[in-house]
């Protein structure tokens, strides 16, 4: 099966998934309910699309295509409130966070889908333990070779987007010590990690596609799992490796984020990238899952031993020309802040031990959710 062509887009367009978890305002463990909910949400319009996830706990929200951040954070808080009040009608709570602190897999209902059943009989158990939660951000591209520069390119910027998002320190009833435990369930698939290093499209599709579906182990790009992948139905690549966030309003201010990040590099602002960069790469992504903010990356290409919280803070003050000229300043500006305070994996940890009980962490990603991001 050939891979499609790739469909050009508007250069710097960009839209939000968001995983969302269902939750019982009884006992906060998460509750099979997405049939009902998509059932309901279907029986008016919905500003934007609801999709189920693997397993009927979850939904999945898109976002439509925007090019500036008040477009956007618009329609997720508007897509936010009808998801409310759709939950308050089934008495079921709605609530970002990469993973939910203490469900158990086991229990997990895989949703009846025949792509979901496949992907079930596949990984076995990898399927109902894929309960976790991630946004992903698209970016329109003006061609495939612009496509997989920027996924390239973006390599040294992966670390930064783990650490600003993270919102999974729990998982199965215990604190994981890890800042986004969710991305351990990802690794765990074998099409997770990174593209192969091509840099024109036709290359990627003849010289690595055709051969891997020559072998009969994929047949589109849904079968990867990588961190960032090119999507040509879309005409745009796809960012994977964020944790949901607690609040859209973070879930936009990331979006804008990677969206200014393209806009620099295509300026050529940087060296181009290179097939060496990857070296330090699965130590990068580990620093950034195990410490957040508090994590060290080594430069691709100087070597060099940074500070993940300062290289994020230098980057996004870089970026200040691009964010002005997008409209994006106020989004980057509440970045370099949060960078200062903490992650959401932070403020989930504080809400434990400010109230001692696992379901006190479910209730403060629920209020944070409906509130959203303070001042």
């Amino acid at each position: 099966m050939a891979l499609e062509p790739f469909n050009t887009s508007e250069s710097l367009t960009f839209g939000v998934e968001l995983e969302l978890q269902l939750v019982s305002l009884s006992d906060f463990d998460l509750v099979p309910a997405s049939p009902d909910m998509l059932e309901l949400l279907g029986r008016a319009p919905f500003p934007g699309n609801v999709t189920p996830e693997i397993t009927e706990s979850m939904i999945e929200i898109n976002s439509s295509v925007h090019t500036n951040y008040t477009e956007l954070l618009a329609q997720l808080r508007q897509i936010r409130d009808t998801l409310l009040a759709a939950g308050d009608r089934l008495n079921v709570g709605v609530c970002g966070g990469g993973t939910h602190p203490f469900q158990l897999w086991a229990q997990r209902r895989i949703y009846a889908k025949p792509r979901f059943k496949e992907v079930s009989q596949l990984y076995g158990y990898l399927a109902k333990q894929f309960t976790v939660f991630g946004q992903h951000v698209h970016i329109g591209c003006r061609s495939g070779d612009e496509a997989l520069y920027l996924l390239h390119a973006l390599n040294r910027y992966v670390p930064h987007f783990i650490a600003l998002s993270a919102s999974s320190p729990f998982s199965q009833g215990f604190d994981t010590s890890f800042q986004s435990a969710r991305l351990n369930s990802v690794f765990a698939f074998p099409l997770s990690g990174r593209a192969p290093f091509v840099l024109s499209w036709e290359a990627f599709a003849e010289d690595y596609f055709n051969r891997m579906a020559g072998t009969g182990i994929v047949r589109s790009m849904k079968d990867f799992y990588w961190d960032l992948r090119p999507k040509p139905e879309y005409g745009t690549i796809e960012l994977r490796v964020c944790d949901t966030p607690l609040s859209v309003e973070r879930a936009a201010a990331l979006a804008c984020y990677l969206q200014a990040l393209c806009r620099y590099l295509l300026a050529g602002s940087e060296p181009p990238p290179l097939e060496d960069d990857y070296l330090v790469y699965n130590y990068n992504r580990f620093q950034a899952c195990r410490f957040g903010l508090d994590g060290t990356l080594v430069h691709p290409q100087t070597h060099e031993q940074l500070s993940l919280r300062e290289d994020i803070m230098t980057t996004l003050r870089r970026l200040e020309p691009h964010a002005q000229a997008l409209g994006s300043t106020a989004a980057l500006d509440a970045l370099y802040r949060e960078s200062h305070v903490g992650s959401d994996a932070t403020f989930l940890r504080q809400a434990f031990e400010a109230e001692g009980s696992r379901e006190a962490i479910v209730d403060a990603a629920l209020r944070r959710f409906r509130a959203g991001e303070p001042g």
